[in-house]
């Protein structure tokens, strides 16, 4: 899965804005990035949709 491919997707965020954006800490974004860490799956299920369907993600969590 890549990670950055989806966070310049969804608007060419820094990984600082993608984090905040939608839930994740920094550390993870970066770790996903440089290959240090893989996302588990309900991670990987969630930046699928974040992949398909930004703007509903970040309407979704605006309510939350």
């Amino acid at each position: 899965m890549d990670i950055k491919a989806i966070r310049k997707g969804v608007g060419n965020l820094t990984q600082a804005q993608f984090a905040e954006r939608f839930g994740f800490s920094l550390g993870a974004v970066r770790d996903w990035e440089q290959g240090r860490k893989v996302p588990d799956q309900g991670t990987r299920a969630y930046l699928k949709v974040i992949a398909a369907e930004p703007r509903m993600v970040e309407r979704v969590l605006e309510g939350a």
